[in-house]
């Protein structure tokens, strides 16, 4: 019965990413051609900023509040204290963080050299309070083990963005303004998603009874989850700034390369590890509800089946990047030379090892967070990182390996993670509680 709760919450959330992905990808193919290079240039030029304010508001938050109602609910303690606390302490956070957007948008509209960008930001930045809110409501379902709201807020997301997006850019008259208003379907598609959960949210808070919830606490318990999941898209950042620096040294290509590597090779390596979110998610209530018991062997047992249906799922993908990586890479950039052509097939190939170890570290990182230890997976993920950037330093400067030391660097950074995360989710100490830190509160 667990097996088939938890097979068929990742089934829903799986479903629910494979709609939007396809959705997510027509969307951009067509809105390519609708804004040309120069509006798609600029659609694409807001996106880092608004990225890196959301890592710092709103990463993490669904992963840690599902461990944190999931642990309440195991415990017998159904309670809307929690999520009152949340999302007034979320509200404020990513409040802020869209009136920083705001403010900065002029000067790193001049930073980047072009001013138009700076409409882009502000139709871009209330998107960053709203995301804060829905991650919220996000994780509250996810920790009740109901995967739905989660995955149909996902879909409602892209087919609000993709339809207003779509229409507004054609309709713009210029490159600028339709960039803009495609931005602004961003804001418009996180309202509508908000709209959804808070009226599934309603519907179920009746029944809870109220706790008052320390502030501070719920922060102490969703800051491990944040930083952990952070480390890895901001060290992702870093990667343009060395890698292609490091490149330039012996050639004239650093950017072309880089751009093969980040945009055509990691967006297919991404793909298994994303699309096997909803393992990720489902793992979060299923580790929880057995650590919060004090079930050592169960929560181990636990982790290991997410961990199982991970690798069912991210091997097959892995082996099929590996042996059709030329037919694919054909069909999906046929305007690149061939020489690029040859580059990312032998990338893609290289880095299929990665569409494993990535998927099982995003795993066991919910478990660690499901158990507690968020921390543990964030300790894993810096150490992964530094020696990622150390492998970095020494095989990209060689002109010999070229980018492809770039793609040996993070395989080794992911098995790295994987390693390090695989000791720290069956050696648990027995003598402690396996949730540590657990949220202060009182009855009210």
């Amino acid at each position: 019965m667990k097996h088939a709760k938890f097979i068929k919450s990742a089934a829903v959330m799986t479903g629910g990413f494979l709609i939007a992905k396809a959705i997510g990808a027509f969307y951009r193919i067509s809105l390519t051609g609708i804004l040309g290079s120069y509006g798609i240039g600029l659609y694409q030029m807001a996106y880092p900023l608004f990225l890196l304010f959301l890592t710092f508001s709103s990463a993490g938050i669904p992963s840690a509040l599902s461990r944190v109602v999931s642990a309440e609910s195991a415990r017998g303690r159904e309670t809307t204290g929690h999520m009152k606390t949340a999302l007034r302490l979320f509200a404020f956070i990513g409040l802020s963080g869209a009136l920083l957007m705001c403010a900065v948008a002029a000067l790193m509209s001049g930073l980047q050299g072009d001013q138009n960008l700076t409409a882009c930001y502000l139709a871009l930045a209330p998107s960053v309070f709203l995301v804060a809110l829905v991650s919220v409501l996000r994780g509250y379902f996810q920790g009740r083990n109901d995967m739905i709201p989660t995955a149909f807020s996902t879909v409602v997301e892209q087919a609000v963005k993709a339809g207003f997006g779509f229409i507004a850019a054609r309709i713009a008259g210029d490159p600028v303004r339709g960039a803009m208003l495609a931005l602004l379907g961003v804001t418009i598609s996180e309202l509508c998603a908000l709209v959804y959960l808070l009226m599934r949210y309603k519907g179920e808070r009746k029944i809870k009874s109220l706790r008052k919830v320390n502030g501070y606490s719920l922060f102490g318990v969703v800051l491990p989850v944040m930083v952990a999941t952070a480390i890895l898209p901001l060290s992702r950042t870093l990667d343009s700034i060395v890698i292609v620096r490091l490149m330039k040294g012996y050639t004239d290509r650093a950017v072309s390369l880089y751009g093969l590597y980040s945009g055509g090779v990691m967006s297919l390596i991404d793909l298994p590890a994303t699309l096997a979110g909803g393992f990720v998610a489902a793992a979060i209530p299923l580790v929880s509800s057995s650590a919060s018991r004090g079930d050592i062997e169960g929560t181990r047992k636990n982790a290991a089946l997410a961990l199982l249906f991970t690798f069912a799922f991210s091997v097959p993908c892995a082996v099929f990047l590996f042996a059709f990586a030329s037919p694919v890479v054909r069909l999906l950039y046929a305007s690149l030379s061939e020489a690029d052509l040859k580059t990312v097939v032998a990338l893609v190939r290289l880095s299929s090892v990665s569409a494993v170890s990535l998927a099982a570290v995003n795993t066991l990182s919910a478990c660690l967070t499901g158990m507690g230890r968020a921390k543990c997976a964030a300790r894993a993920m810096l150490v992964a990182v530094v020696v990622k950037f150390a492998l970095q330093w020494l095989l990209v400067s060689n002109p010999a390996l070229s980018v492809g030391g770039a793609a040996i660097a993070s395989n080794a950074c992911y098995l790295v993670a994987f390693f390090l995360d695989s000791v720290y989710t069956w050696r648990v100490p027995k003598s402690k509680s396996l949730l540590a830190g657990k949220l202060k509160s009182k009855e009210a």
